[in-house]
């Protein structure tokens, strides 16, 4: 019989029972006025029976809490949360109550047996000694020290809400949180005076993320006894986390394990706006430096550039908007600090790359011999290179909404495309198919306007109209201006993401390689569930 001590109770001896009461067998005979002399049981019928290792005391359950919360030197925000429950006195035990530990603490435990299935170890939600503190508290098998009644309910207690928060966070959010990992990773500026560090920004999907108050979700989910639904429904169900699951089991070696376990973990960051699977969309992957345009009826795939180690592409989710024809390429102010500052007053470098200057307010361009370093880099001047033939952008850009002002476009360097490790740009996406991407994006285009497209890219046309405007117009700055600016309407939605597994037009999985290091970085944090 286990009891106990309440500092606030009567005089009769200040013990309450909470977890169980024995068995009674109450005999009664065959004539129901014959009751039995002990059938009314009072709990002072047990008072001889009391013995202290059988008698919670909650004073010393806290202070064994306190001291568990004081050892944990993990990491993940469900440890801190876990410590932060306990910090406070007045919050209630979450799995110990009058009647022990019930089947609240199998439930979880149902699904941490599971845990080989994702690839992650029992011990790092310290399943075994749960187990173990369980058998004794459900059996009375308490002993001296560690293993007294006491300590053994605060260390259960303790320990199967940081395995439950542990869990929950994990399965419903992702184990590591892709924008602090990743936006905390490339130093673009640093000044050690003043100890300012600017990241570069390199993850910017939006994804669900647990609130401040998501733990106090998850213990209350336990408290009302409504944490074995709550478990099920957390569980992802993207197709690709789910193929990739059932990968594991004849998964051959550490590398190939590491590799679906790394993937894994990037298909549990829950999209706000999930990737379509019907319609047109488009997928640029990374380490497959590879362009995939889906419709439900056709796939067109390409050859891309992206950004070199130093100026990585970012992971991002928009919509194509709308083209442009011989755009206008405006310099990033790094490309003009690492490269343009040093020609300075040089017109014969400007003339021949087709450079310009202006002023950002007034768009009026300056004479390049009065232009100074200092003028650069203050940040009120811009430097542009005319569109057209040459151009670093191409022929045409393929523009949508982001924060990095990285774009998908043509290149004046084909030949790029012919290499096998293509991380060469300073982040935005050259694509080797430019005018097979404008097609796709448009919604039932005519022939004028894809020839009008021709004509300004340079290629040639494949309409009457259009071969007779190339014959009427000789020059060639007049066939560039025959279109400018494009809209795509709909929108065609454009995921950019790093996938170094990924499923070809067939459905079998790829290997590519781990080109920025991110699946080593994403492993770094899931080492400590491993």
């Amino acid at each position: 019989m286990l009891y106990i001590k309440d500092r606030k109770s009567s005089q009769k001896g200040g013990y309450s029972i909470i977890l169980f009461l024995f068995s009674l067998l109450l005999l009664t005979g065959c004539n129901n006025n014959n009751s039995h002399k002990d059938r009314v049981i009072t709990e002072e019928a047990f008072s001889d029976m009391k013995a202290p290792d059988f008698i919670y005391d909650l004073k010393e359950i806290r202070h064994h809490l306190k001291s568990l919360m004081n050892s944990d030197k993990g990491t993940t925000e469900a440890d801190r949360q876990t410590r932060h429950y306990y910090q406070d006195s007045q919050h209630p035990m979450v799995w110990i109550d009058r009647l022990g530990v019930g089947e609240r603490a199998d439930s979880l435990l149902d699904w941490l047996h599971l845990l080989n299935e994702i690839g992650m170890s029992e011990k790092s939600f310290a399943v075994e000694t749960i187990e173990q503190d369980i058998k004794r508290l459900r059996t009375l098998s308490f002993g001296e020290g560690q293993n007294s009644l006491n300590k053994t309910a605060a260390r259960l207690e303790y320990h199967l809400t940081k395995a439950c928060l542990r869990y929950c966070y994990g399965q419903r959010f992702g184990f590591i949180n892709p924008n602090s990992v990743f936006n905390n990773l490339d130093v673009e500026k640093s000044d050690t005076v003043r100890k300012v560090v600017k990241y570069r920004g390199l993850f910017d999907i939006p994804i669900d993320r647990p609130g401040k108050n998501y733990a106090s979700l998850v213990i209350d989910k336990v408290r009302h006894d409504s944490i074995a639904v709550y478990l099920r429904e957390i569980q992802p169900d993207d197709k690709m986390y789910l193929k990739l699951k059932n990968m594991l089991p004849t998964a051959t070696g550490v590398e190939q394990r590491k590799r679906i376990l790394v993937n894994m973990e990037r298909w549990r960051w829950r999209r706000k706006q999930p990737i379509v699977e019907t319609g047109k969309r488009i997928i640029v992957n990374i380490p497959a430096y590879h362009l995939y345009a889906y419709s439900d009826d056709s796939l067109l795939d390409m050859r891309v550039v992206c950004g070199n180690v130093k100026t990585k592409t970012p992971q991002l989710s928009s919509h194509i908007e709308w083209m442009e024809v011989n755009p206008q390429w405006v310099m990033p102010m790094s490309i003009v600090e690492n490269d343009v500052t040093r020609h300075v007053g040089d017109s014969s470098y400007f003339a021949r790359n087709r450079y310009y200057i202006y002023d950002k307010e007034t768009h009026q361009r300056l004479n390049v011999k009065s232009v100074t370093r200092q003028m650069l880099l203050s940040g009120k001047y811009k430097v542009a290179q005319e569109g057209g033939a040459g151009n670093s952008l191409g022929r045409i850009i393929f523009r949508f909404k982001n924060n990095f002002s990285v774009f998908l476009h043509d290149t004046s360097n084909p030949g790029a495309f012919e290499r096998l490790s293509r991380a060469m740009s300073h982040g935005c996406v050259r694509v080797a198919k430019p005018f097979e991407l404008a097609r796709f994006v448009l919604d039932s285009p005519d022939e004028w306007l894809l020839d009008r497209i021709r004509i300004a890219m340079g290629l040639t046309p494949e309409t009457l109209q259009g071969i007779e405007y190339v014959d009427s117009h000789p020059e060639v700055e007049d066939r560039n201006k025959i279109i400018s600016y494009v809209s795509v309407k709909p929108r065609v939605p454009l995921y950019i993401i790093y996938s170094t597994l990924w499923p070809d037009e067939y459905g079998n999985f790829q290997t590519w390689p781990d080109v920025y290091g991110y699946d080593q970085v994403v492993w770094n944090h899931l080492s400590t569930y491993m």
